[in-house]
């Protein structure tokens, strides 16, 4: 469009574009609450309690996890643990069951990756040797045990996923097992086991269930083959 100017010009100026207004308010992320060691206690928390009998001893333990949830009621809502108690009339490893729960609800507290955890404390054997569980599942230790039952907590809160076997592999492991046993015709080496009499320990799930298959030692429990 033409503009017809009558004056003489006398100033001009450069008309430039307008910046964009920056926002005081902090984005919203920076509102999300995350686990750190200074986060303060609320007056309730939920957990959970499991129960630990072993034939090591004649009491049992009972293992309670205290979880807090942050950001509740928001898209970036998530449930941690918090605390962990154990409790047992066994008054013989009072000190280390004590020295044990302050040192991993500190873990817990601390925030970040706490998964860590688990296989640390799923490695620990016992020097005087471990103990079978029902249903033939081998448990190095005690303390070991409590890694399964953190292992456990963590993938009920969705910590951790889910180990699981596929379809196929599942599929598999039943025809195997299927064909074994018609073949070997033995009964289970435990009462309450679900595997062949004479299985090895397997070294991956720690489960008596390793037995011959087509010229390779198989895991009917996991599916760990020594042939890949």
């Amino acid at each position: 469009m033409n503009v017809k100017i009558d004056r003489k010009i006398v100033k001009y100026s450069v008309a430039k574009p307008e910046a964009p207004k920056v926002s005081k308010e902090k984005p919203a992320e920076s509102k999300v609450i995350r686990m750190h060691e200074k986060l303060e206690r609320p007056e309730m928390l939920v957990g959970s309690t499991y129960k630990v009998k072993t034939p090591v001893s004649d009491h049992a333990m009972y293992v309670t996890i205290n979880d807090i949830v942050l950001n509740e009621g928001t898209k970036h809502e998530n449930r941690r643990p918090f605390e962990i108690f154990i409790n047992s009339k066994n008054l013989d490893h009072y000190q280390w069951i004590v020295a044990l729960t302050r040192i991993i609800s500190a873990v817990f507290r601390k925030g970040g990756d706490v998964t860590f955890l688990v296989e640390e404390l799923k490695a620990v054997f016992d020097p005087r040797g471990g103990y079978w569980q029902p249903g033939g599942k081998f448990m190095p230790s005690i303390i070991a045990e409590l890694g399964y039952i953190i292992e456990k907590h963590l993938q009920n809160i969705g910590l951790l996923a889910r180990t699981e076997l596929d379809d196929h592999q599942r599929k598999l492991i039943a025809e195997k097992r299927a064909e074994f046993e018609a073949r070997a015709k033995q009964q289970d080496a435990f009462a309450a086991s679900d595997f062949p009499a004479g299985a090895q320990l397997c070294g991956k799930c720690s489960t008596a269930a390793v037995v011959m298959l087509d010229g390779c030692m198989t895991c009917l429990s996991c599916g760990d083959s020594k042939c890949g």
